[in-house]
């Protein structure tokens, strides 16, 4: 048995688990880049790989060593009056939320991940106007209620942050704190309903270092990448990934 296989879960191949690290690699890179979009990349990979009822809980963990990063390497950009609204309604978003997930049938779970990536890939941005920084409070309550559900819910939080007039590298380090307040609880809901995390944290762990170097990369990228190619094909590539998890719901159902 090899030296890394101690730190793999059991519960899948080692082959999907060194996927998966290499996925977090690059789905850090991209939120470090663009500020958003990582998550629920992640999300859509894990999901077409990992147990259902791991799926959230384990994103999560692995959401918080990523952004967390993100967030110290933007650290001077964070306005704490925006983190300290979000935080507000977070708890709130946990504490509904948790109590209903964990009550989700596997396909069902799927089939709304998949739906969630479409809506965040095609859908229309909310419009907020000119919110105030007040309004995080209520991102912080839906974007972490969601997240309960569907692994990946910054593009709320990122939809409020974007009306409040933030530099390019603001809106990346708020949207990182932002992202890990969100996960911390979310955490913290799913371990007191009972998740066990101990079988997972080798894999979180590898996940999270990985990530941060990641991390590292795509800040450095921040600003000179042409958007709008990669933003196209950021949309095609995630689309296949929610085709690939109705598939994976149908074969349940059916």
């Amino acid at each position: 048995m090899s030296l890394l296989a101690l730190f793999l879960p059991d519960q899948i191949s080692h082959l999907s688990s060194i996927i998966l690290i290499i996925v977090s690699f690059f789905t850090s890179a991209l939120t470090a880049a663009v500020g958003l979009g990582g998550g629920v990349a992640l999300i859509a990979a894990m999901a077409t790989l990992m147990p259902p009822s791991a799926l959230v809980p384990v994103h999560g963990a692995v959401q918080i060593g990523s952004n967390t990063g993100r967030a110290l390497v933007q650290l001077k950009h964070v306005d704490w009056l925006i983190v300290l609204w979000f935080t507000s309604g977070a708890i709130f978003g946990a504490a509904i939320g948790g109590s209903i997930a964990v009550e989700l049938p596997p396909e069902i779970l799927r089939a709304g991940i998949g739906v969630f990536v479409l809506w965040v890939i095609w859908g229309k941005t909310p419009k907020f106007g000119r919110a105030p920084k007040k309004a995080m409070a209520i991102a912080g309550l839906a974007s972490t209620f969601l997240s309960m559900f569907f692994g990946a819910a910054g593009p709320i939080g990122g939809a409020v942050l974007s009306t409040l007039g933030l530099t390019r590298h603001g809106f990346v380090a708020n949207q990182a704190v932002a992202a890990t307040v969100m996960h911390v609880f979310k955490i913290i809901a799913f371990g007191a309903l009972g998740f066990a995390f101990a079988p997972w944290a080798g894999l979180i762990v590898l996940m999270i270092l990985s990530g941060f170097l990641g991390t590292l990369s795509g800040s450095r990228l921040l600003g000179k990448m042409d958007e709008k190619t990669f933003k196209t094909g950021f949309k095609w590539v995630m689309t296949l990934l929610a085709l690939n998890l109705f598939w994976q719901a149908g074969r349940g159902f059916f």
